[in-house]
């Protein structure tokens, strides 16, 4: 049990990266642009991290930890910024790979902008707690600059996004307690709406949404930028 977080993260990565060596997708070759995106989204991710559980906003059941501790997050903590982004992203080759009709037109653009504003909305009504003010207050305004940037890659991340869904149900079930006696990863729930999915917290599907999005703004800015993509 002490290694159950640790054991997600080999779960997590285990097919994209026996998969990353295939000659369609070819994974491997994009790493030199994939982990700076990685690192850059993650140096975000980990300073709120390490806030939020300074502060009690949630925390993490050292039952299930292998007991190393930096700043004050658990290493498991420290490798969800790579595992998970791994994982996603290798979803989102895949969509650009086997649907390459996917197109982002004013229809999405418009959409992106509607739930954009939505979440700006929910953020705006809870300002009292911590996760869902600060969640939806960065995820809305991330998601605001994406859509009036309108990438031409927009229409495959939200494919990515959907089908990323059904194993964050699994993975992140895990963490917050499905299939087992208590969660490895706690929520107060004094700072979030108190409404889950199963055992999962609504903002987490929002805080999934900003984490894929960032990654895949910087991963194809590097290619861009590299020349690797047109």
């Amino acid at each position: 049990m002490k290694s159950l977080y640790l054991l997600l993260h080999i779960f997590t990565i285990a097919f994209p990266l026996i998969r990353s060596f295939e000659p369609r997708i070819r994974y491997a070759k994009k790493w030199p642009t994939l982990f700076p995106a990685i690192v850059i989204t993650a140096a975000f991710f980990i300073t709120w991290d390490i806030i939020f559980t300074q502060n009690g906003v949630w925390g993490f059941n050292e039952k299930y930890l292998v007991g190393v501790f930096l700043f004050g997050l658990p290493l498991e903590e420290w490798l969800f910024f790579v595992s998970v982004p791994f994982a996603s992203v290798f979803i989102y080759e895949c969509v650009r790979y086997f649907m390459p009709q996917i197109k982002t037109g004013r229809n999405l653009q418009v959409f992106t902008v509607a739930l954009a504003i939505l979440i700006m909305v929910v953020a705006t009504l809870n300002t009292q707690k911590s996760y869902t003010f600060w969640n939806f207050t960065f995820s809305g305004s991330f998601l605001i600059f994406i859509a009036f940037l309108n990438p031409g890659w927009l229409g495959k991340f939200w494919v990515a996004y959907a089908l990323h869904l059904i194993p964050f149900l699994f993975i992140n079930g895990i963490l917050t307690g499905s299939f087992l006696q208590e969660p490895i990863v706690w929520y107060n729930d004094a700072e979030n709406l108190n409404i889950r999915i199963f055992t999962i917290p609504i903002e987490d599907s929002i805080y999934a949404l900003l984490l894929l999005l960032m990654n895949v703004t910087f991963y194809e800015g590097l290619n861009k930028y590299y020349g690797l993509r047109t």
